[in-house]
């Protein structure tokens, strides 16, 4: 198919808190699809009033966040029956949801930290933990709202500042150890990337701010730490239901011992973004992980009209 000349329509913005790095990851997958041949037009869906153009035959997601990576999206596009990239909109509602993701790892013994759902701004601190331990908005991604707390005294101002994000909170033990993130292409994981954020806490700035945080793939892990770690993000995908592609935070205990984060089902797809410094230490250039990418949606339906 990677042949063929496509009509497709890349989403890109939309109205999370993510937006920025959206419209960063739509305009470089437009540029490489375009490098390939295919007839690109850009959707920013700002507004529930959005409508593709008649003679989309698919839909690259490049949308972060909330109505990109809920299932919003996906199941609009599922009721104008067009061809989209990435999960289904229950695996995305699944992944998205870091609690409901969480009992998902647990009913699938997939190695996953300690949590508790926290559901109100007045909580006390709960009964049997022990700082640190690490607060997340359940219906967030990219670190938006993350809190580390360090002590008890810091709980009430940490909560407040998640809780602004969402009404529900995941509060995580604290993994010590080294910050991985594994994506997977089809069925298969790609080299592991290790984070190293210079700061210590890989937050949301330390993300997104040039030169605050050391990248190294493949990750300088014994084979068998390795083998260990991909063998846990894929188990982690399957749990929740993903396809096609995602990405899998994994923390890595001092004994080598995967602790499974959360499952992003659009990663980003800016030019230095995590999954495509994995597919390219796989020997697969951005253009042609775009391409795969657009493969495994159209080999879920009948190949549109080809251009």
């Amino acid at each position: 198919m990677s042949s063929n000349r496509l009509k497709i329509t890349v989403m890109l913005g939309g109205p999370s808190a993510e937006r920025e790095v959206s419209l960063r990851s739509g305009a470089a997958v437009a540029q490489a699809l375009r490098s390939l041949g295919h007839e690109i037009s850009e959707l920013d869906p700002r507004s529930e009033g959005w409508e593709l153009g008649s003679n989309t035959q698919l839909v690259f997601l490049a949308l972060h966040g909330t109505y990109g990576e809920d299932g919003t999206v996906q199941t609009r596009l599922e009721q104008l029956g067009v061809p989209y990239t990435g999960c289904d909109p229950e695996s995305s509602r699944t992944a998205f949801n870091k609690f409901v993701s969480k009992q998902r790892f647990v009913a699938a013994q997939v190695p996953t930290a300690r949590f508790i759902l926290i559901d109100s701004a007045d909580a006390s601190w709960p009964m049997g933990w022990n700082p640190p331990v690490v607060l997340k908005p359940v219906r967030q991604g990219s670190s938006v709202g993350l809190q580390f707390v360090e002590r008890v005294s810091d709980w009430s101002k940490a909560l407040g500042e998640a809780m602004r994000f969402d009404n529900q909170v995941l509060m995580e033990e604290k993994i010590s150890g080294r910050e991985t993130t594994v994506a997977i292409l089809g069925k298969q994981a790609l080299p592991v990337v290790e984070v190293r954020p210079k700061s210590g806490a890989y937050d949301y700035q330390s993300k997104y701010t040039a030169g605050m945080t050391e990248y190294l793939c493949p990750a300088p892990f014994e084979e068998s730490t390795t083998a260990r770690i991909q063998a846990a993000a894929l188990e982690a995908f399957k749990a929740v239901g993903a396809r096609d592609y995602s990405r899998v935070d994994v923390m890595v205990r001092p004994n080598g011992e995967p602790v499974v984060l959360e499952v992003n089902t659009l990663p980003g797809m800016t030019e230095t973004s995590l999954f495509p410094k994995a597919a390219a230490a796989a020997g697969l250039s951005y253009a042609d992980l775009c391409q795969e990418m657009v493969n495994l949606a159209l080999s879920r339906s009948v190949c549109p009209n080809v251009v």
